[in-house]
Formats: C-alpha cells, structure tokens, sequence
C-alpha cells in the first residue's frame, strides 16, 4: 500500500472503509458499495479509493450479471459474485 496521500503527499493516511456510489457499466443505473477499502487524510481532509480498488470494482462490474446487484451492496459482496468472464479482456493496460 502506497502511505502517501496521493493528494497532499502527507505520510498520515488512514486505511477505513465507507460506502461508495458508483454507475452501472451500462449506464443504467448507479448502486451503493457498502465497506469499500478507502483512504483517509487528516490533513487535506480528502477521503479516497486507491486505483487499485477502483481498477477491482471496475473489473467487477464489467464481468458480473449486473441485474442481480441490489441498490446497496458491500464490497465483500461485490466481491464474491461470480463472473461471467474469467478476466477483462477488453482490458489491454493490465498485460
């Protein structure tokens, strides 16, 4: 994990979880990621998911049956939803 807040580059951060929103891939509808890993900085206040964390909710949600996600759901949950496809193969930065 990067200790560096990527905004102010203060060596404070804190890992906590909250809630996200976040739009369907097809742009139908958005959901609420409960107890999503995020980052937090006292000193310039900004709460934040790592690109890593975004990358793997992104990557989630393009590869699960997104009619079978509730409004709310949490991360663990997100998670653990079974893929369609083993991976994003439309994904041509992560190779």
């Amino acid at each position: 994990m990067n200790h560096t807040c990527e905004w102010c580059n203060s060596k404070k951060i804190t890992a906590i979880t909250s809630s996200v929103f976040w739009e369907l891939p097809d742009g139908t509808s958005a959901i609420e990621i409960k107890e999503t890993p995020t980052l937090s900085c006292p000193d310039c206040s900004m709460v934040y998911q790592s690109e890593r964390t975004v990358k793997e909710i992104e990557d989630q949600l393009f590869l699960i049956d997104c009619k079978k996600i509730g409004k709310v759901v949490s991360y663990q949950e997100l998670m653990a939803l079974p893929r369609l496809l083993k991976k994003n193969y439309f994904d041509f930065l992560s190779e």
